[in-house]
C-alpha cells in the first residue's frame, strides 16, 4: 500500500482514542474547560452512565460567538500562544484537543454566552461537522451537550462497561475535582437524580465530608502545611486516614498537583512508605494530597489526558510527600506516660477523694469510675517485682493528671487482669476492656527501642566468654553489611575471620535464646529481601529481629511482667500496631459492653 495522508475524519477518530478513553473522559475535559474559565458553579448531568448524555453547565467567563466555531478545531486553545509558555503551564488545559476529539465521536449542542456580549450562540456539531449555528439568548457561561458518545466508532462503543460503572467513573471525576476547588459549588444529576453536590464554601473539610461521608471524614488527619528544609520549593497539604482506616489496594490514595489530579506511582509509594509498620501487609491508606509548586518544575505535557506529570527533581517531591504524611500521622500518635509515685491504699482513697472533689468543685464533669480506677491504679504500683523479662525504670518527672490523657487517639493508662491461652493479655482502661496481644506489643515495643537507640542505647548483657559464630561467606557478607545496626539493636559483633563473627554482648531482653540461630535467621531473611535498599532494609532488618527476640504466644507471664509489657507499650509512639503492621490490641469499650448485657436503658 502507497504512503497517503490520511482523510481528516480518520485522523480525528484516532485523535480522539487518545483523550476519549470513556464518558468520564469527557466529563473530565469538560469540568477543566470550566475550571480555566473562572465557573464557581458546575453542573453535570448524565443518562445512560454518559453513553446517551453528558451534559457540563457553568457560570464562567464564556466563548465569544465569533470564536465559537474555532474552539472545535484541533490545536485551537486560548490557554497559550508559544512553546515557551509550555515552561510554565498554570491552566488544566493547553492542548486543544479536547473539544475536537470530543465532537469528532459524538453530537455536540454548545450553548454559549460571553460575559460582555449581550446574546449568546447556540452551536451544533456531528462528527466535526457544524450542522447548525444561530444567536440565541443564554446566561453568561457555558452549556455543552454531549450525546450519543462513540455513534459513529461502534467498536469503541463496545467496549463501554455498564451504565452502573460509567456512572461510577464520572462520579470519581467530579468528586476528585470536588476536592481540588472547595470553591467551586459541584453537583452530578443521574437519570434525573442529584447524586452529589458540594457547598462550594471554600471549605475542604466540607468538601471531604460530601466526598467521603462523615463517618470515613472523622477518622482522616490533617496535613499541614510546614516548611521543608529539605525541598522548600514543594508545599504538601490535605488529609490522610489514621492507621485504623485502610483499604485493600492503593486507589483511595488521590494526589493532585497544582491543583491537578495526577497519577504517579513514586508518590503513591512515598504516601505507603510513611505508613511503615502501621498497617498490616496488603493494607493501604485513604488520602487526598495537594502538592503545590512552582510550574516551571514540573512537565505536565506527557500525555493527552495530562494526568501522567515529569518532576524536574522527583526525590525531592517523594521526599516531601513522604515527611508532610509521617508528620501527620506522628502528630495523633500517643504521648509517653511514666507511672505515678507509688503509695498505700490508704493515700490512694484519699487521693481519690481529693481527685473527685476537685474536679466537681472546678465544675467539670464528674469523672467515671473506670478513670478513677486507673488514678488507683497508678499509685498502688510500689514495692512490684524485678523480673528477667521486665526492668524498673524511674520515672523522672510525675505525669499530668489522668484527665488531659485520655482524649484524641492516646493509649489510656490500662491495669492488667490477666491472661488468655497464654498469648493474650486483659487489660482495663477507663473507658472499657483491651485484649492485647503479647507476642505483637513486644514487637512494637523492642522495635521502638531498637529504632531510638542512638538517643537512648539498647540495654545489653556481656557473656562470660565470647562465642565465635561461623556463617559462611554469603551469610557473613549480609551480616556484615548491616553490623552496625545489629550492634545498634543490642548485640555487640566483631568480624573474626573469613565468614566467621565473635559474639560479645546480646541485647538484656534475649533471655536463652540462641544468638547463632537468630543472627543465621536474620541474614536469610535479608538474602531473601534484596529489593530493600537504605532505611527500608535497615528497618526490615530490626523487623525480623524483634520477631524473633519478642515475648512467644504460649508464655506464661507473672503479674509484674504483665504489669510492665502494658506500661512499657504505653511509652511507644505507635502503641496499636506492631512493625508488620498486624493490631496490637482489640477494644470493647465500656457501652458495648453493657449493650451485650442488655444494661442499656436498665
Amino acid at each position: 500500500m502507497p504512503i497517503h495522508i490520511l482523510p481528516p475524519d480518520v485522523a480525528d477518530k484516532i485523535a480522539a482514542g487518545e483523550v476519549v478513553e470513556r464518558p468520564a473522559s469527557v466529563v473530565k475535559e469538560l469540568i477543566e474547560n470550566s475550571l480555566d474559565a473562572g465557573a464557581t458553579e458546575i453542573r453535570v448531568e448524565i443518562a445512560d452512565g454518559g453513553k446517551r448524555l453528558i451534559r457540563v453547565i457553568d457560570n464562567g467567563r464564556g466563548i465569544p460567538a465569533a470564536e465559537a466555531p474555532l474552539a472545535f478545531q484541533r490545536h485551537a486553545t486560548s490557554k497559550i500562544r508559544s512553546a515557551e509558555e509550555l515552561e510554565h503551564i498554570a491552566t488544566l488545559g493547553f492542548r486543544g484537543e479536547a473539544l475536537a476529539a470530543i465532537s469528532a465521536v459524538s453530537k455536540v449542542t454548545l450553548i454559549t454566552r460571553a460575559q460582555e456580549e449581550p446574546v449568546g450562540v447556540e452551536l451544533k456539531l456531528e462528527g466535526s461537522r457544524i450542522v447548525s449555528q444561530r444567536a440565541m439568548g443564554a446566561p453568561p457561561g457555558t452549556s455543552l451537550t454531549v450525546e450519543h458518545l462513540f455513534w459513529n466508532t461502534p467498536a469503541r462503543k463496545k467496549f463501554l462497561k455498564s451504565n452502573a460503572t460509567e456512572t461510577g467513573h464520572i462520579s470519581k471525576i467530579v468528586t476528585r475535582y470536588a476536592l481540588a476547588y472547595p470553591e467551586v459549588r459541584f453537583s452530578l444529576v443521574a437519570e434525573g437524580r442529584l447524586r452529589f453536590q458540594t457547598p462550594g464554601s471554600g471549605d475542604r473539610m466540607a468538601a471531604l465530608v460530601k466526598v467521603y461521608g462523615p463517618d470515613i471524614a472523622s477518622q482522616m488527619l490533617p496535613v499541614e502545611v510546614a516548611e521543608d528544609p529539605v525541598a522548600p520549593q514543594v508545599r504538601v497539604s490535605g488529609f490522610v486516614s489514621a492507621p485504623t482506616l485502610h483499604r485493600a489496594n492503593r486507589s483511595h490514595i488521590e494526589l493532585f498537583l497544582n491543583r491537578r489530579y495526577i497519577q504517579d506511582r513514586n508518590l503513591t509509594f512515598a504516601v505507603v512508605q510513611a505508613y511503615h509498620t502501621l498497617l498490616m501487609t496488603g493494607r493501604y491508606p485513604v488520602a487526598a494530597l495537594f502538592i503545590d509548586m512552582l510550574p516551571e518544575l514540573v512537565d505536565v505535557n506527557v500525555h493527552p489526558t495530562k494526568t501522567e506529570v515529569r518532576f524536574r527533581e522527583p526525590s525531592l517531591v517523594f521526599r516531601a510527600v513522604q515527611r508532610a504524611v509521617h508528620r501527620a500521622l506522628q502528630g495523633q500518635a500517643p504521648v509517653t506516660r511514666e507511672l505515678q509515685t507509688p503509695g498505700t491504699p490508704e493515700d490512694y482513697r484519699n487521693q481519690w477523694a481529693a481527685r473527685r472533689q476537685a474536679l466537681v468543685s472546678a465544675g467539670k464533669a464528674e469523672p467515671s469510675p473506670g478513670q478513677l480506677a486507673m488514678d488507683l491504679y497508678r499509685s498502688e504500683l510500689a514495692g512490684r517485682e524485678e523480673t528477667p523479662l521486665v526492668r524498673k525504670e524511674t520515672p523522672e518527672t510525675p505525669p499530668p493528671p489522668l484527665a488531659s490523657q485520655t482524649g484524641g487517639d492516646r493509649l489510656p493508662p490500662l491495669r492488667p487482669i490477666g491472661q488468655i491461652a497464654a498469648t493474650y493479655l486483659i487489660a482495663e482502661g477507663p473507658d472499657g476492656m483491651y485484649l492485647i496481644d503479647q507476642h505483637a506489643a513486644h514487637e512494637r515495643i523492642l522495635y521502638e527501642k531498637i529504632m531510638q537507640a542512638e538517643q537512648q542505647p539498647v540495654p545489653k548483657q556481656q557473656l562470660l566468654q565470647p562465642v565465635p559464630i561461623e556463617l559462611g561467606t554469603q551469610l557473613a557478607g549480609l551480616i556484615a553489611e548491616h553490623l552496625e545496626t545489629l550492634n545498634q539493636s543490642g548485640f555487640e559483633i566483631e568480624p573474626f575471620g573469613e565468614g566467621s563473627y565473635l559474639l560479645r554482648a546480646v541485647p538484656a531482653f534475649m533471655g536463652a535464646q540462641d544468638p547463632q540461630s537468630l543472627l543465621e535467621e536474620v541474614a536469610q531473611g535479608l538474602a531473601q529481601r534484596t529489593d530493600l535498599v537504605g532505611k527500608a532494609r535497615e528497618e526490615a532488618l530490626v523487623t525480623m529481629i524483634c520477631k524473633r527476640l519478642a515475648i512467644k504466644a504460649g508464655q506464661i507471664l507473672s503479674v509484674a511482667e504483665q504489669r510492665e509489657l502494658i506500661r512499657q507499650l504505653e511509652a511507644c509512639e505507635n502503641p496499636r500496631t506492631c512493625p508488620h503492621g498486624r493490631p496490637t490490641m482489640l477494644h470493647l469499650s465500656a457501652a458495648a459492653l453493657e449493650k451485650q448485657f442488655g444494661r442499656l436503658g436498665a
